[in-house]
């Protein structure tokens, strides 16, 4: 391989030391110290990186399709028994607190707002600021579950407030990129979505996918519930007009 050309070793000896560290080979190993290393880069770092991969190429086929991969590798390692775990942890939980910042934001934002649609006790915790984070949080306990978001370039603030989390005793499931995340050893349920960070826009297409998921079987395993407050919902929005109705836009027509 070039690496053992250029440490002057043998291809076995790569592939040795690998396995050594616990890997099943020398690809696992390379593909973890990119991860590593990508989430160091700055972000003028990244804009370079970007376009020395896309070059000259059509840049919609090669995002898109690197978009792809990245679910397709998604749903193969993702763990069922811990997805189902990290349901019924949720389901179990007197309240939620979901908290992601900076890009992670706009992923708990989503989850939130259906969240908020099929539990009477939810809290969106999106502030990049120290004080009004523990502010937030500061009444969590073990009776709680925090659903934490955080993917490269990981927030200090999330992390210091995972610990915080999990000194208090509640429940934590992690929605992060690899097992290696500053996040993922606080873990009670880690589920794993892959973000390609080699741009200087993050790739959060498959956490979002992971997450639409974990919405979709949360809300199957309330149906009664969550159908209930559906036609609720539904009267609400209709008495105050709400959302448009096909009869009003043929009438504009």
């Amino acid at each position: 391989s070039a690496l053992g050309r250029k440490v002057g070793v043998s291809e076995s000896t790569v592939v040795r030391f690998a396995t050594e560290l616990g890997f099943k080979g020398y690809p696992e190993l390379q593909k973890e110290l990119q991860q590593m290393i990508k989430s160091k880069l700055t972000a003028v770092q990244r804009m370079e990186v970007s376009e020395s991969l896309i070059g000259d190429n059509d840049i919609v086929r090669t995002v898109l399709n690197g978009d792809i991969d990245l679910i397709r590798e998604t749903y193969e390692k993702t763990s069922r028994e811990d997805f189902a775990k990290a349901v019924s942890t949720i389901n179990k939980a007197r309240k939620i607190y979901i908290l992601g910042v900076r890009s992670s934001a706009a992923l708990a934002s989503f989850l939130g707002f259906y969240f908020n649609l099929v539990f009477d006790s939810v809290e969106l915790i999106d502030t990049s600021s120290a004080s009004e984070m523990f502010e937030q949080m500061f009444r969590i306990d073990k009776e709680d579950v925090c659903i934490a978001i955080s993917f490269p370039r990981y927030s200090k603030q999330t992390v210091n407030a995972i610990r915080f989390v999990s000194d208090r005793g509640a429940k934590i499931v992690a929605i992060t990129d690899s097992d290696t995340s500053p996040i993922a050893s606080y873990a009670d349920c880690l589920l794993v979505a892959r973000s390609d960070m080699a741009s200087v826009v993050d790739s959060l297409v498959a956490p979002l996918s992971l997450i639409n998921a974990l919405i979709v079987a949360v809300t199957l395993s309330k149906r009664e519930e969550v159908i209930n407050n559906f036609n609720k919902l539904e009267s609400i929005w209709d008495e105050y007009q709400v959302y448009e109705k096909a009869e009003d836009i043929s009438e504009n027509e």
